[in-house]
Formats: C-alpha cells, sequence, structure tokens
C-alpha cells in the first residue's frame, strides 16, 4: 500500500469500526444492562493492551499522568457511561446521527483551551451543528411518553460527545510524551475502575455468568475491535494529523452505521433527522475549514 494512504485507510477502519460498534452495542442491550457491558468491555480492552504492551516491550513514556487519566475518565468511563444508557433508550440511529457528527465541531471548541484559536468560523459552525442536532432529536418527538424517553436518550449521547471531544484533546496533550498504545494501556483500567461501582446499581453483575454466547460475542467486539484496535489506531491518526482533524474521521460513521442499523436492526430513520444530519454535517465542515487547512500532518515514518 502507498504510504500517503496509510492514513486514510486507518481512519476509515477506524470509522468501520465505530460503525460496528453501535450496531454490537444496540444488540448486547437487548438482553443485558448498559453499564455491567461497558464495565466488561474495558475489563476485558485493560487486561488484553496490558498483554500487548508486556508482550512489545512499550516504553509506558515520561511525565504526568494526569491527561492520561483524565483521557480514561472521560473517553472510557463518562462517554460509554453517557451513550450505552442512552442507546436504551433511543434508537443506535440517532446516535450516528448525533455523536459522530457533533464531535468534530465540539473538538475544536476544545482544541481552543490547548492553544489553537477559537474562531468566528468555528462558532458559527458550532451553532450549525446544534441546529442539525436539534433537528435530529426534535424529529424522534411524537409527544408521548416514549417520545420524552427517545429525547432523553439523545441528550445522554450528545453529553457522550461533549466527553470524547475532551478525550480526543487530552491524547493530543498525552501523545507529547506518550505512545498510543501507551495512553490506550494507562487509560483503559482507569475507565473500568469507574465502570465497575456503577454496575452494582444494575444487577450487581449476578446475570453475567448468564449471558448467552451473542451477548459476550458483542462484548468482545465492543472491546477488542470497538476499543483497543480502534482506540490504538485513532491516536496514531491524531499523532499524525492532530485533534481537529482526526476527528473528522466521524464524517464516515453515520453512513456506515445508518446502513448497519437498517439491516441489522431495522432501523427506519425520519426524512428530517437525515436533514439534520446533512445540516450537522455542514456546520462540521465550517467549523473545521480553516482548521483542515492549516493542520500540518506528521511527515511519513515519524509516528
Amino acid at each position: 500500500m502507498p504510504r500517503s494512504l496509510l492514513t486514510p485507510v486507518a481512519a476509515f477502519c477506524v470509522a468501520l469500526a465505530w460503525s460496528g460498534s453501535w450496531i454490537t452495542g444496540k444488540l448486547a442491550l437487548a438482553s443485558a444492562p448498559p453499564l455491567e457491558i461497558s464495565a466488561m468491555r474495558f475489563i476485558i480492552a485493560a487486561v488484553v493492551l496490558a498483554a500487548i504492551a508486556i508482550a512489545t516491550k512499550t516504553d509506558m513514556g515520561r511525565g504526568s499522568l494526569r491527561p492520561v487519566a483524565l483521557a480514561g475518565v472521560f473517553g472510557y468511563f463518562a462517554y460509554n457511561a453517557f451513550v450505552f444508557v442512552g442507546l436504551t433508550m433511543a434508537p443506535a440511529s440517532d446516535g450516528a446521527l448525533i455523536v459522530p457528527t457533533t464531535i468534530p465541531v465540539l473538538t475544536a471548541l476544545a482544541a481552543s483551551f490547548v492553544g489553537e484559536r477559537l474562531t468566528a468560523t468555528k462558532l458559527a459552525g458550532f451553532a450549525l451543528a446544534s441546529i442539525g442536532a436539534a433537528l435530529v432529536i426534535l424529529a424522534g418527538q411524537t409527544g408521548d411518553e416514549v417520545s420524552s424517553r427517545r429525547l432523553v436518550g439523545d441528550l445522554l449521547m450528545l453529553l457522550g460527545a461533549c466527553c470524547w471531544a475532551v478525550y480526543t484533546v487530552l491524547g493530543t496533550i498525552a501523545l507529547r510524551t506518550r505512545s498510543p498504545l501507551a495512553i490506550v494501556t494507562i487509560a483503559a483500567p482507569v475507565g473500568a475502575a469507574l465502570l465497575i461501582p456503577l454496575g452494582f446499581f444494575e444487577k450487581g453483575y449476578a446475570d453475567v455468568v448468564g449471558w448467552s454466547t451473542a451477548v459476550w460475542l458483542n462484548v468482545l467486539y465492543l472491546a477488542l475491535a470497538g476499543s483497543v484496535a480502534s482506540f490504538i489506531v485513532f491516536y496514531w491518526v491524531v499523532r499524525r494529523v492532530g485533534a481537529g482533524v482526526a476527528a473528522m474521521t466521524s464524517y464516515l460513521v453515520p453512513v456506515l452505521t445508518l446502513a448497519m442499523a437498517v439491516v441489522f436492526l431495522g432501523d427506519r430513520p425520519q426524512p428530517l433527522q437525515l436533514v439534520g444530519g446533512v445540516v450537522i454535517l455542514a456546520g462540521v465542515r465550517l467549523a473545521t475549514w480553516r482548521l483542515s487547512q492549516d493542520s500540518q500532518p506528521i511527515p511519513e515514518g515519524a509516528a
């Protein structure tokens, strides 16, 4: 494969893995509680990452552990708690339209706190994307009790997107002194440790031994493809092109997830939701326009 194609291919693989996570997550939630699933996901991921780090003799890096630990709090604990609980209340297609499309704008805004300039273009893009998110959420409302539950689910997933944006920016700080594998290896146990206690408020893990093979396969996908592989590759992309441009990997997720949701879950997005998704993408493109022009990728072979 030409070296110039390596980064976009890696970004596409990340988007594909994340799209599958929306589907497998929704399927697993049909038979198991959300916080227990999230905890088991990251327990498995933490063990596998530790094994990989030991086998490859990965240098865990130097400097403060604070940004890495905070990355575990926002990207592993908070993001998954919000999104997986949200998925019990709203369709996977809602999450696919709201979360991946708003992450690039939110990341561009969050990056302003670590040195990237917050421009009028970014603010305008954020406003436009917010209108699109509102269209997606409102399109799913019918005025009854179920609709109210769906609204809460959509808002929880939007909070999850905010957490992922913070996670991405924290990653740019951590990458100054650590490799992508080192970061996720340290962050995963932090997220798992915070998620485990929450599972006791559901069924206390008493049901875990009775989970079906299908549930375990979905959890394994979430742990190995949706966490271990995709998180390492995502931070590798962040190192090469920066947080703002890497976050645009999310552009591909709605299309891939919606197609999967129609096939595997029988979801049928409302036309207004699709319009809202287009508006979000327009806002994302506006907010990241200058960022994508100004970001300088790391030379091939430097990462």
